[in-house]
């Protein structure tokens, strides 16, 4: 399912790089990523777009991992950058990506992120509410600084994916409904802001999306939205944004299509759909984050205990869990995963894979075939790259992991593992 690659020893390799090695040298639980994967994966994006024909930006949404040596390879293949919260920003401008790049998303952002993002000169805000229409312009004011806006929308479609991932219905957190209204209240409101420079509009229906007919849906409703704006203020928007939520390969139950795919779909809608409306083609813009990081990125962890319950379960534990990949017990979240240190050999074993946590719930893997475990082997978990380390805890005071990049058979540290002193560092 997964291709596994090997070297003389029979040991699994990343990128050329010996998974024995690579936990010799860094120790575990370790995230490793395959640099080469995450700058195809983002080539790809870019490369079906120029096919296209379109204008675009595809910004990678640095939720899904971020750190300084990942927005500089955002940088170089020349990708704009999502952010939703101040250290998000913070960690851009401190790698030194160029501000006009960034989009600033979020829910409810605050008065400090909101002037932080505004002496940064940043490309564009995200706007997701009423009050931020009216703060934002309020800050940009008492400036006297003219900002980009898209207004976050909500068209209503709801994707196939998981409730806590899913984004678009009219029941949602995030941006102003259309189907009541608010989206087109809030249009006015912007229009009529001397310091707004209105861009277009935003959507974002979900994440891990198999299916083409989503992102159909919500363009048909945005576009005929963009042109009802049209007819009502006689404005023409030039960016559509459609938000990322391209699915990734967890589990040989995902069947995620290429990347090209999901763009040729979004560009044929938006050409089809728009010029229907004899509207301007728009410029438009994806965020993908975990179709760019997620495949790349793979767990290694030592098995400690074994617990067998006659007839019941298997368990084998080990020295990670919910506080590297809270994903599992969030919503359920499955993986692949295999003995980097003994791939080859024959899966006679059936565990289940236990964190070291004090919660029953920190399960990383329900019922995984396995060679028959030993203490001190290393098990590698497959696509662990996206909403991994980004959602990383000290529950029970457990250090965060380290994380490197590998290349050609070289591999680098792009973040230290945590140690027991940083976890007291702040403590009065």
């Amino acid at each position: 399912m997964y291709r596994v690659d090997t070297n003389v020893k029979g040991h699994l390799e990343i990128a050329g790089k010996s998974t024995t090695d690579l936990v010799e040298a860094y120790g575990t639980p370790l995230m490793v990523y395959d640099e080469t994967m995450i700058r195809d994966k983002a080539r790809a994006f870019r490369n079906a777009f120029i096919e296209s024909g379109l204008s675009f930006q595809v910004a990678y949404a640095s939720k899904a991992f971020l750190c300084k040596e990942m927005v500089r390879l955002a940088d170089q293949e020349n990708l704009s950058l999502d952010v939703v919260s101040g250290g998000e920003l913070y960690t851009a401008l401190e790698a030194g990506f160029p501000a006009e790049r960034i989009h600033f998303h979020g829910n409810n952002k605050s008065e400090d992120e909101l002037s932080m993002a505004l002496d940064a000169e940043i490309g564009c805000f995200v706007v997701d509410n009423f009050l931020e229409l009216e703060l934002l312009h309020d800050l940009a004011k008492q400036r006297e600084q003219r900002v980009n806006i898209l207004l976050r929308v909500t068209p209503g479609v709801e994707a196939h994916t998981h409730d806590y991932i899913m984004t678009g219905q009219d029941d949602s957190k995030f941006g102003f409904g259309i189907t009541n209204g608010q989206a087109a209240q809030a249009i006015q409101i912007a229009l009529r802001k001397p310091f707004y420079t209105v861009l277009g509009i935003h959507s974002h229906i979900g994440s891990q999306i198999f299916e083409l007919d989503g992102f159909e849906k919500a363009i048909l409703v945005l576009a005929d939205f963009l042109q009802d704006m049209r007819a009502q203020y006689g404005v023409i928007l030039p960016v559509f944004n459609i938000g990322g939520g391209f699915g990734v390969r967890y589990t040989e139950e995902d069947q995620p299509l290429p990347i090209a795919t999901y763009v040729k779909a979004i560009a044929e809608s938006v050409k089809s759909l728009f010029t229907e409306h004899q509207y301007p083609l728009p410029e438009v813009w994806i965020e993908p984050g975990r179709s760019i990081v997620a495949e790349a990125g793979t767990t290694l962890y030592k098995v400690g205990s074994k617990k067998i319950i006659p007839d019941i379960r298997t368990y084998v534990a080990i020295d990670g869990g919910m506080t590297d990949n809270i994903r599992p017990a969030l919503y359920q979240a499955k993986y692949h995963a295999i003995l980097a240190n003994r791939p080859n050999e024959e899966c006679t074993e059936l565990v289940s894979i236990a964190g070291k946590c004090c919660e029953s719930g920190d399960m990383l893997i329900w019922d995984l075939k396995l060679p028959p475990t030993n203490f001190g082997d290393i098990l590698a978990v497959f696509s662990t790259g996206a909403y991994g380390y980004s959602m990383a805890n000290n529950y029970n005071r457990i250090p965060r992991p380290a994380v490197v990049f590998v290349k050609n058979g070289e591999s680098r540290v792009v973040i230290e593992r945590e140690t027991y002193a940083d976890l007291v560092r702040r403590d009065r």
